[in-house]
């Protein structure tokens, strides 16, 4: 669908589009798959969705950490009305934004700190707060990106990966006002090797997968019998990954590198507001090739005085 564009507060270009420029012709969204496995926080596991193919299956999927209630519903309030005084710009598919950061040509690879002046101040504590996460040791934000979604506007975010020319490993995303799901999908022609698993039972994908009811191939009631793993392409699988409101999610390792994300319209029930935080990839920061770039950047992004950029 080419994007109409240019109605009063929509942003999207080329292919992107939203409610406010599809017009009301376009009453069906966009197409969208259907995740179908869901990410358990307990087991660190991509179990198959009931009523999908892959029920009764699972496979590892590392590199998510999520934190629920990470700060309070008082912190919240406080932290969506101060960034409500400020302008919030139209941005692509429904989105509204704000941004604190340098200014980026991601395709030439090139930047400069132009009007940046740093976080806001309500994101001292919030960054603060990060480092009683052990995976956050060391988590300097360089750049923050706040998100505010709306049903009424058709908002979501297509499947992408985030630069890793100048962002590095640990995306950092705080979700609040409501709930939302984070979709996973893969265009790997790799396989996926999926490995049962039981309602009753989390059974460790390293170790062998036992069944203790009848064994379908060999007729006799109470028999044990070892499934074999099954192997599916990686384009056929997408991972839910549940935001419950006021969690912190951790995307690093295969999650921020080989796994794209986004959000599908259909999930965005209610506003939400995302506060996104980003860390300098290793060519920016000691050692690195720009080293002397990176801490200007920090520097200015750790005075906590910046205003949108």
């Amino acid at each position: 669908m080419q994007a109409a564009g240019g109605a009063a507060g929509c942003g999207c270009k080329g292919i992107r589009s939203c409610l406010l420029c599809e017009g009301p012709a376009a009453a069906a969204p966009p197409p969208q798959g259907e995740d179908n496995f869901t990410y358990c926080p307990a087991t660190g596991l991509a179990k198959g969705n009931e009523h999908s193919e892959f029920a009764g299956w699972a496979f590892p999927f590392p590199g998510v950490f999520l934190v629920e209630e990470f700060i309070s519903e008082d912190e919240e309030c406080e932290i969506v009305e101060l960034m409500d005084r400020d302008d919030w710009k139209p941005s692509q598919s429904g989105r509204k934004k704000q941004d604190y950061g340098p200014k980026v040509n991601f395709k030439k690879q090139r930047l400069k700190a132009g009007s940046f002046t740093g976080l806001p101040s309500f994101s001292r504590k919030i960054v603060a707060q990060m480092k009683a996460c052990a995976l956050l040791s060391g988590f300097l934000p360089v750049e923050q990106c706040n998100l505010d979604y709306r049903p009424e506007r058709g908002s979501a975010i297509d499947p992408h990966f985030d630069d890793w020319w100048l962002w590095g490993e640990r995306l950092v995303s705080l979700n609040l006002l409501s709930k939302t799901v984070l979709s996973m999908s893969c265009d790997s022609e790799d396989t996926i090797q999926l490995f049962p698993v039981s309602r009753k039972e989390e059974l460790s994908p390293t170790s062998p997968f036992m069944q203790t009811s009848a064994c379908r191939n060999s007729g006799e009631e109470g028999t044990k019998c070892f499934l074999s793993p099954r192997l599916v392409p990686g384009k056929e699988v997408s991972v839910a990954i549940l935001l419950p409101q006021r969690s912190l999610v951790v995307l690093h390792g295969d999650a921020r590198y080989k796994w794209k994300h986004g959000i599908h319209r259909r999930h965005i029930e209610h506003r939400r507001v995302c506060i996104t935080f980003r860390e300098l990839s290793a060519e920016f920061s000691a050692g690195g090739r720009h080293e002397e770039q990176g801490k200007e950047l920090l520097q200015i992004a750790l005075s906590f005085q910046g205003r949108p950029v």
